[in-house]
């Protein structure tokens, strides 16, 4: 970086704590993560980001937790949630063979489904915490995945404090083949594993549940560097989302 470009920068930090320049334009100017060869594309007015494998053999669609925001920007830019499991991951689900669209909050899941079908069938929908119960209530709208994939899952309401995937859909005939990964010692309160017996037995033959232990626990149990966002264990993660999408 030049002398002239870090002044600019400096000046930019300034303006930005004085009020002076909005932080969304900071923050892209020089603190976004990029997704590798990602484009930002609208889908249904909303940007999202997608990333592109040359030779697919499908799609993963991945809704992030917490308030679902992403704050995409040009070129495959965005400025929040790239800790997330899931987003943290993105390059990694690529290199398996995958178009992967990384979905920002306000997306109609059902156009994002029929967009990414129309690059390549299956398309999985991906989803993570509190990115599940949204993924029910697109399935519920109208949303036709091939497969879905909870992680971390508001499953019922032995899960905790919070609309659940069960109360959402009401039927587990609104479920397409899916896949819910766990981890045995998740100490959020809002995804305890107990709420995954109750969601299995209420999905039957149509839900598959793979449990995951050990790994790193730091800090927040409900965020992403704690054994809820499978922390230390992103490969063995990405392993089996990728298994189950490619069947």
């Amino acid at each position: 970086m030049n002398r002239n470009t870090s002044l600019r920068g400096w000046v930019a930090v300034a303006l930005c704590a004085l009020g002076l320049l909005p932080p969304s334009g900071l923050a892209f100017a020089q603190t976004s993560p990029i997704a590798s060869g990602g484009e930002t594309v609208a889908v249904a007015g909303i940007e999202n980001i997608l990333i592109r494998h040359a030779n697919a053999k499908g799609n993963l669609i991945l809704l992030t937790g917490g308030d679902g925001r992403l704050d995409v920007g040009p070129n495959g830019q965005f400025r929040s949630g790239a800790d997330n499991v899931l987003i943290r991951n993105r390059d990694a689900f690529a290199a398996k063979g995958y178009n992967v669209l990384l979905v920002d909050k306000g997306t109609n899941l059902a156009t994002a489904v029929e967009t990414m079908a129309g690059l390549k069938r299956p398309v999985t929908v991906v989803a993570t915490s509190a990115g599940t119960p949204r993924a029910a209530e697109g399935l519920v709208k109208g949303a036709k995945p091939d497969r879905l994939v909870l992680t971390s899952a508001f499953l019922s309401k032995e899960s905790g404090p919070s609309p659940s995937v069960m109360a959402i859909l009401g039927s587990p005939r609104r479920l397409p083949p899916t896949l819910v990964v766990h981890h045995r010692q998740d100490g959020c309160r809002f995804t305890r594993p107990a709420g995954v017996a109750p969601f299995q037995a209420w999905a039957g033959e149509r839900v598959t549940v793979k449990w995951l232990e050990g790994g790193l626990q730091t800090g927040n149990p409900c965020r992403s560097r704690a054994h809820h966002g499978f922390n230390g264990q992103d490969t063995e993660l990405v392993a089996l989302i990728t298994s189950f999408a490619g069947q």
